[in-house]
């Protein structure tokens, strides 16, 4: 026997049931993000290196240490290109509106879903392969959209019956306002340098603000006491901010403000906020963004404003976990009995009328390579209960006979239009085919 092949470390299978909460998940974004007016763009999982050294910024972990790069020959002339499987969607969304021109007509609301690649240690609720929940708002430059984001977030956990999270917001002004914050941060930290651990030190100079960031406990005294930064904004980075917290006190959102709050990626300007949990641990982070109004232009594009956000799916599951709450299981509406397999041409002609009609129906397969031996009927039975259909449909040597197919309730809540077993003429499917959908 040849040895069995697993899956890369971190990089995890989804499978039934798990993958209908998934499913259950997508539904309410893609519902929400409708009602948002945000419409839904899907981009290449690998990208140019240099856009992200460009976009993210290169002394950040993640160019530095978490990206899966190759050197690709990429032609007939043996140019070599150098790829990345994408580690987030923000760079990749941007690259695409730019290099369609998606802004020539004004500004996008735009949202995507898929896997993003990181290499790090595995833990709970982090891995090498993640997927996320993005929302981006691009060619807006006003405090309104960057509420009306953080809106959408906060109406999803509503959605889905998230109600342990806490909005962490902070203002990181402009350039010019972070570079005369950036002098005295140094300063600052030079001034303790005792107190600093290698990775700080290895920012100093290259990343100060990053700091901030620190989850070192023993650093915490240190960063508490640097320079804020929001000492250091100018009237409109402190207007824009203020109408922020204005608009999200008018509709009820509590926030906090967290002058240590700086987000991992260089990208960002003005607002930045995240969404936290106590429940998960140290993975704390259900969902993270904000305003990025110079990374259009960084990738190439036109200046132009932008905003947004994504979220960790796995993160976001556990917590409706965590929560207690029951999550659909997808199950049939009926189950199909075929004590014979040679009356298979009719049965299936039924199933495909019943499912053009929206039922939702399995039907018991021979795990045998011939047409024979379709199990007993207590068998089939079993598997049609432990299938959770609500129906079996019993294709038997004397319903066939007679032109019908019985009907059989299988769970405790029957149906009124079909309370005991009924029989249902096979010609007739669409017409009793509402039932076995559960509406009379």
């Amino acid at each position: 026997m040849a040895e069995k092949l697993l899956a890369v470390k971190g990089m995890n299978d989804i499978l039934p049931p798990e993958s209908a909460r998934w499913e259950w998940l997508e539904g309410k974004v893609r519902d929400l993000m409708t009602r948002y007016a945000y419409r839904n763009i899907r981009t290449p999982i690998l990208e140019h290196t240099q856009l992200f050294v460009r976009g993210i910024g290169e002394v950040t972990d993640i160019v530095e240490k978490e990206m899966y790069s190759f050197e690709d020959r990429s032609d007939k002339n043996g140019d070599h290109a150098f790829l990345t499987m994408r580690p987030e969607n923000t760079a990749s969304v941007v690259r695409a509106v730019t290099e369609h021109n998606l802004l020539y007509e004004g500004g996008k609301r735009l949202y995507y879903m898929g896997p993003m690649f990181r290499r790090e240690r595995p833990q709970r609720g982090r891995y090498r392969q993640f997927h996320q929940i993005g929302a981006e708002a691009l060619g807006f430059g006003g405090p309104e959209v960057d509420a009306e984001l953080i809106l959408l977030a906060a109406a999803l956990w509503n959605e889905i019956g998230i109600t342990d999270w806490r909005l962490e917001i902070n203002s990181l002004g402009q350039p010019e306002e972070r570079s005369q914050h950036r002098a005295q941060l140094i300063a600052h930290f030079e001034q303790h340098a005792d107190m600093l651990d290698e990775d700080a030190r290895r920012r100093l100079h290259s990343n100060p603000l990053r700091i901030l960031d620190t989850k070192n406990p023993a650093m915490k005294a240190v960063v508490e006491s640097a320079p804020r930064l929001i000492d250091f904004l100018g009237a409109a980075s402190l207007a824009h901010f203020n109408a922020l917290k204005a608009i999200l006190d008018a509709n009820g959102v509590p926030w906090t403000l967290n002058h240590r709050l700086v987000r991992g990626l260089d990208y960002y300007n003005l607002t930045v906020f995240e969404f936290v949990t106590e429940q998960l641990g140290a993975q704390g982070t259900l969902c993270a963004g904000g305003r990025y109004d110079y990374l259009i232009e960084q990738i190439g594009g036109k200046p132009a404003p932008a905003v947004g956000w994504a979220l960790g799916v796995e993160r976001v599951l556990e917590l409706v976990r965590e929560t207690g709450q029951s999550m659909p299981v997808l199950t049939p509406d009926a189950y199909a009995i075929v004590p014979d397999a040679a009356a298979a041409p009719l049965v299936l002609q039924t199933l495909q009328t019943l499912r053009a009609q929206g039922v939702s129906v399995q039907m018991h397969a021979s795990a045998a390579s011939t047409a024979e031996g379709m199990g007993s009927m207590k068998s089939q039975f079993k598997k049609a209960d432990a299938s959770g259909a609500r129906f079996a449909l019993i294709f038997g040597e004397n319903e066939l006979a007679s032109g019908c197919v019985a009907v059989k309730p299988l769970r405790g809540s029957k149906s009124e239009a079909a309370p005991e077993q009924s029989l249902r003429k096979l010609d007739e499917a669409v017409a009793w085919a509402a039932i076995l959908r559960g509406r009379t």
